[in-house]
Order: C-alpha cells, then structure tokens, then sequence
C-alpha cells in the first residue's frame, strides 16, 4: 500500500467537472493526486474534512501581477481565496521585452493605465531589472519561485515599445517593425508564453494621456502578431476591446488563425440598462457559426476608489482629456473653474449617455482627512447636508485635502438582475479580478470566495458545482492549462478546502504593505480551510503556513510546468 503525503477525508468532493459533488477522500502523493473517492493507507498528514467542501484550486485568467511577482512572490492577496493557478500579462500589459532606456515609460504607462504606484515599481523592480527579453522574464520568474502556478500572456505594448521607442505611441507600424514584432512575438511563445494579448480599449491612456501602444496598432499589425503567436504554439489571445477591435475583427482573427479569442470584459451596464444582452446575443451566434469567442464576465461591482488627481473612473470621457494632460497645479487650476464644474454635472447626469452618468448617487466618501464620519457615506447625503452641490462639494474637499480626500462608486456591473443574466450564460467565461492592479482604487481578487459566498450561497443564482467549474475547469480548459482544474486521478495537487456556510470575501480594508509604503486595497477571506499547491500545504485557516521561503507554485510554460 502506498504511503501518501496528505490525505484529505471525509469532506464533499466537488471535483470541477460539473458533476454532483459527493462525500469522500482525495490521496496525494508527489504533487499529484493519486486517489479520489475512497482512499485506503498512511499519509504523513490526514486532515478531516466533514462538512467541509473539497475542490479544485481557482485558477485566475485575468490578473496584472507582472511586477508585483519580482519583489512579492507570494502574489497576496489571490491565494487567500483559494486561487492557486493566475494568468499575468493580460490588457496588452506587463513588463518585457524592455530595454533599460524604456523602463521610465513602460512603468509610467502601468502607472496610468493600471493604476499602479510608480514609486512602488521603481523600488520593487530596482535600478537594475533582472531581464530585458521576455525569455529573460520567464527565465527571473522562475528562478525567484512563486506561491501560486503563473501563466504568462505576451503583452503587445512592451513588445511594440521594444521596437518603436516612443513612436509606439504616435502612429502605426511600418513592414520591417511588424515583422520585428512578429519575431518577438513568435519568440515569446517559444520561451513559454501561454498566449498573446493586446487592448484598443478608449480608456487604456498612457503616460502623459497618450494612448497606449497598442491602440495605434492596425489590423494588418494585428493579424501578423496573432499569426506570429499562434505559428510559436499560442493557446489563446486576450484582448481589450475597443471599437477598431471587437466582435467583426476578434471573430475574423480567431477563424483565421484557428485560435480562441477571450475579450475584457462584457459587464452589465456598459452603455445603459440591458445594453448586455446585444452582446449575449452577437456572441452565442458566433459561437454557433464555430468561432472560438468568450468574453469575461465580472461577478463583482466594477468599483472604483479614487482621488481626483487622477480621476481614473473619468478619464474616458472627452471633458477629462485637459484633466489628463495637466500636472496637478493645473489639474487644480480646471478644478476651481465654474464652467468645468458645470459642464462635469451636465456630462455626468443622470439621462446622460455614458458609464459614469449618475455617478453621484452610487458615491461615497471613502477618505475624508479631518472627518472621518463622513467616511462610507454617501457623498449627496454629505453634500447637501452642507448645503452645497454634490459635484462642488467633492471638487472642493479634493482641494481642501491637497487630492487626498478619496471617492468610492460602482461604474458598471451593480444591476444584480443583469449580472445573473450573465453569469449564468455558458457562452462566457468569468474573468476580469484585475488582481495587481488598481492597488489603491479596487480589489476584486477576492472575486472566488464573492462568488461562492454571494451567488451561491446567498443567492442561490448558482448550484456550488457550476460556480466551482466556473474557477476551475471551465478556465484552465480554455487557456491550455494542463492537469489543473480538477480533482483526477494524476491531476496535479492544487486543491482548496473551504466551508460553504462561511466561505465569503471580508470587507475592503487599505494597507501600506507595497514598496516604499505605497497603499492598496485588500479583502480578506472567510471559511478557507487550506490552500494546497502542487501538494504542498500554502494556507491553512487563512495563514501562511510553514517557511516564507517555500513556495510551491511553477511557473507553466505553454501551460504546464516543468
């Protein structure tokens, strides 16, 4: 009788599958399962589990840890709510290929577009990277370990960078920079790459309010880096649609190249109420015409905590285009304006046409120096208890506070009727946590333990095996990651224990945990029993166990480790 590692007993596996969960034991040996159902003999560890549910590790394909995995390899917070498996590099983002004389740039633009402190990756990436090639990259990753399993994504802006400089931002590509593209592309894929991602995203801005990249990128570019990818063994392109960049075009590269195409992100709201359900339809007859096409879907508000230095819940609208290019004495200067106050309530109103309109009513005060009972109230309340103008009041605190004074409100997916419309939708794939980025305007890591908490649970919008093949099989599937995502017999040992009568993502709470005491936002997790990567015990009753050092996590070249 074989002698295991770990044997979990007695707990309900719900194994990824889809299929009804039962009561019974799952046996680890080496990294891998060896056993499921009933599991006869030793193990140097046994953990009961009754009443408890047995699953596989979540794996999350839509994350920015690119930076964040040089100085923290642990890639808090998304291992406390279970996830065991993350895709980076997604949005055409990240970090290589970079040459030194481009570092400034590529972390200004992540600065921007990503909400990421600059201070934070200038010290966490150092004064001297430890690559320049995406090879190198993968080659840093690996070498430095991580907690959890990485996918990387080959982002289109570092690549179109590495061969344009600054005129990536200016204007299209001519042949021999394509084709130079293409080779780094093609060489990505060979140094492991899962895939390809690109973003013509209107929101997507740059550094110094330019556009990034990517969105100066034409089709003929695009298709020569989708078929550069797919000729390097890509298993899939993610992109950030826009409107030079959707469904004709995603439906055109994906038959081309025969490969899938997963686009950020169809939300609830985008452009009024029921404006999904065009996007539901476009996309189930594409899929019954062949195309290999799935848009994310969020299971969390889109919420945005700011301070109106950088009022990125804004930044899509024209009016905001002087806000973007102005530094803050400016930016101050337009704040204290009458006609822009009255123009941003007009542009903002409630029957305007756009994703912020009656933003005011959804906002609160997150942050208010000198008054903190004003904080988590609704900003109108606040207001107009001062007799004052909403829109007024807000520009003025952010005045008064030098932009410390900080602003909370949901842009998109709030109408929970439309968001179990889409959740439901087997059309679609859930996505869009964003982990890494955003730091200190939004946290939806924790959209795991949300969803198995809130929609299962809570609100019964889901059976607790569609939901747990949803972060499991369901993606790993769809981005070619091998042996994860289900409880199997050699599958490899990436497994979650958690209580589904407590399971649940805690209250958003700001820390100064980044480089240089930078803040983000963190949720932490209710009922997570333990965390199990590759076999090794990661988190048990929401803690850290064992050496900081061990870290069991393998970075997954083409979708496998080594």
């Amino acid at each position: 009788m074989m002698s295991l590692d770990l044997k979990i007993t007695n707990g309900t596996i719900i194994d990824g599958t889809g299929s009804p969960g039962y009561i019974g034991d799952v046996g680890i040996k080496d990294g891998r399962i060896v056993s499921v159902g009933k599991v006869e003999g030793d193990a140097s560890r046994e953990i009961d589990a009754t009443g408890l549910v047995i699953s596989p590790g979540f794996v999350d394909i839509h994350t920015h840890y690119d930076a964040q995995v040089i100085w923290d390899r642990m890639l808090s917070i998304s291992p406390w709510h279970g996830v065991t498996t993350a895709v980076i590099g997604n949005c055409g983002f990240g970090v290589a290929p970079t040459r030194p004389e481009h570092r400034v740039s590529i972390m200004r633009t992540l600065e921007k577009v990503e909400g990421m402190s600059y201070d934070a990756l200038a010290e966490g990436l150092g004064s001297d990277w430890p690559f320049e090639t995406f090879a190198e990259y993968m080659d840093a990753i690996e070498a430095r370990g991580s907690a959890i399993n990485l996918a990387v994504l080959a982002g289109h802006t570092p690549i179109r960078t590495y061969v344009m400089g600054d005129d990536a931002m200016e204007r299209t590509a001519i042949d021999d920079e394509i084709s130079n593209m293409a080779e780094i592309v093609r060489e990505a894929m060979e140094a492991g790459a899962i895939g390809f991602s690109t973003s013509q995203a209107t929101t997507h801005h740059g550094f110094g309010g330019k556009p990034v990249p990517s969105r100066l990128a034409d089709m003929i570019e695009m298709d020569n880096l989708v078929a550069a990818a797919r000729l390097g063994g890509a298993k899939i392109v993610q992109a950030t649609v826009g409107p030079t960049l959707f469904h004709d075009q995603l439906a055109l590269l994906s038959q081309k190249h025969d490969i899938p195409v997963t686009w950020t992100a169809l939300l609830s709201g985008m452009s009024g109420p029921g404006s999904h359900r065009r996007h539901q339809e476009t996309t189930r007859k594409l899929r019954a015409e062949g195309v290999k096409i799935h848009p994310q879907v969020a299971c969390r508000p889109i919420n945005f905590d700011f301070e109106f230095n950088e009022p990125f819940p804004f930044e899509m609208r024209p009016l905001f285009k002087q806000i973007m290019e102005a530094d803050s004495e400016g930016r101050k200067a337009i704040y204290r304006d009458p006609a822009f106050r009255a123009a941003f309530r007009e542009d903002t109103a409630v029957n305007a046409r756009n994703a912020v309109a009656g933003w005011i009513d959804r906002c609160v005060i997150s942050m208010a120096p000198g008054n903190p009972e004003w904080e988590e109230r609704p900003l109108r309340e606040i207001a107009e208890s001062h007799g004052k103008d909403p829109i007024d009041f807000a520009l003025d605190l952010s005045l008064e506070t030098n932009f410390v004074a900080r602003f909370r409100f949901p842009i998109v997916n709030y109408d929970e009727d439309e968001v179990a419309e889409l959740l439901q939708d087997d059309n679609l794939i859930l996505g869009l946590s964003d982990a890494g980025a955003h730091a200190s305007q939004l946290c939806d890591a924790c959209y795991s333990t949300h969803l198995l908490g809130y929609w299962v649970r809570d609100k019964g919008t889901l059976e607790l095996e569609q939901a747990i093949h949803m972060l499991t099989q369901k993606p790993a599937e769809l981005f070619g990651i091998k042996d994860r995502g289900i409880l199997a017999e050699s599958a490899k040992a990436d497994v979650v224990i958690f209580n589904p009568k407590t399971i649940a993502a805690g209250q958003l709470e700001r820390v100064h945990d980044l480089p240089t005491g930078a803040d983000r936002l963190v949720s932490p997790a209710s009922g997570i029993h333990a965390v199990i990567v590759n076999g090794e015990m990661l988190i048990e009753n929401n803690e850290k166990v064992g050496d900081a050092n061990i870290l069991p996590g393998r970075l997954l070249r083409n979708g496998s480790a080594a």
